[in-house]
């Protein structure tokens, strides 16, 4: 398929390629809330029953993958929002 013809397709359907668009970012987004969940109950299963609290440093770089991973889905879904408009 030549590149014009692939072209012609994605600008006569903006709609579907602003859903690619949001898929794309989705998948970040989403490795990095699992890979955050994946990081807190590691450091959790470490540390004895009685204790659970985790050191600073943890905590805060798991804030920050919730953080962009949450700020990732949101602008999927902004973008998914945006391409039933278009």
């Amino acid at each position: 398929m030549s590149l014009q013809m692939l072209w012609g397709l994605m600008a006569a359907h903006p709609a579907k390629l602003i859903n690619v668009l949001a898929l794309v970012l989705t998948c970040p987004g989403s490795f990095l809330l699992h890979g955050a969940r994946r990081r807190e109950a590691r450091a959790l299963a470490g540390r004895p029953v009685g204790e659970a609290v985790l050191d600073v440093t943890t905590v805060r770089i798991n804030r920050f993958y919730y953080a962009l991973g949450f700020a990732f889905l949101a602008m999927a879904l902004l973008l998914s929002w945006v391409s039933t408009w278009a």
